[in-house]
Formats: C-alpha cells, structure tokens, sequence
C-alpha cells in the first residue's frame, strides 16, 4: 500500500524516526485541498503514542480536507545543515501517514491539549493548567494515528554509523 522508500540505504530506524518525532517543534501537515490541490500547512504538534496531536481553529481549509478525505502526511525536519563548501546539506527527516481526527471527545480533547501545552511550557504547570481551561472550548483539537513511517538521512549521517569515510 505504502512505497518503499527508494534509497534504502539512507532510511533510518523506527527508534531514530521516533527521536525525530519527539524532539521536533514543528512539521507539516498535508491534506487534500480544494479543488483537489494538495494543501500543506506548517504546524506546532506533540507525538505520543503512535498519534500526533495539534490544535488549530474550529474551522478552516486544514479541517475541510481532513472532512473530505481523513488521509494526510506530516513531515518533521529534525536537521537541517546546509555545508555550502561541500555542496550539501547534512538532514534527517520523517514523513508519516495516517488518518486525522478531530477529538470531539471532551477528555480526549482536553488529554490532548495538556499534552501540547506540556510540550511547548514544560515547566509552567500552573499557568499551563489555565491557559488549557481558559482554550478549551474555542479550540479544535486533532489527532493523526499513524499508519505508515519513513526517516531519511543524509549519507554523512549513514557513512558515520557504518564507519565509512565522509566524501
């Protein structure tokens, strides 16, 4: 269902796409757009669990494809270095697909919203806990189950892992 990723060689692992995931701040979100033009959006979001969760408004572009076809991708840049006197970039990066959700669910949503708000204040848990009840209501929270992952890097990253030598 799924292609396979043409340059295995450089795919990374599910733990190192994982790392990815957690560590990232933003990625972009694709959804089929209207009138059937690809629509990508870049996004603040927290990974938990095999899910990626992030908020948006009650209603928008991002929130009728996700109505019209509940598919979408995500890519997270978890590197990007650009080398000019090499003529390269040093990169890694995760893309996924899955199916959104919108969380309609009053806990599942309220779950969802504590844990983007812990990814982005970790350490202002009382004002977290406001901002979460003062949000709650006019906020929209989604959620996309991941059905399939790849991870790319840049050789430089492979060529150090298996102990060859950097061109």
């Amino acid at each position: 269902m799924f292609r396979e990723m043409r340059r295995l060689k450089q795919s990374m692992t599910e733990e190192e796409c994982l790392s990815v995931l957690k560590n990232g701040t933003s990625g972009v979100l694709a959804v089929a757009g209207d009138d059937d033009y690809p629509y990508a959006v870049p996004l603040s979001y927290v990974y938990d669990e095999g899910k990626i969760f992030f908020h948006c408004a009650q209603t928008g572009h991002k929130l009728d494809g996700i109505a019209r076809n509940a598919k979408v991708s995500f890519c997270v840049v978890g590197l990007d270095d650009v080398m000019p006197e090499k003529y390269t970039t040093y990169y890694r990066s995760v893309i996924v697909f899955g199916r959104a959700r919108v969380l309609d669910d009053p806990w599942e949503k309220r779950s969802a919203l504590e844990k983007l708000a812990a990814r982005y204040s970790p350490d202002q848990v009382e004002g977290r806990a406001r901002e979460v009840d003062r949000q709650l209501a006019q906020v929209c929270m989604v959620e996309v189950a991941i059905e399939h992952m790849t991870g790319k890097e840049s050789m430089e990253f492979v060529r150090r892992k298996t102990g060859g030598s950097p061109q």
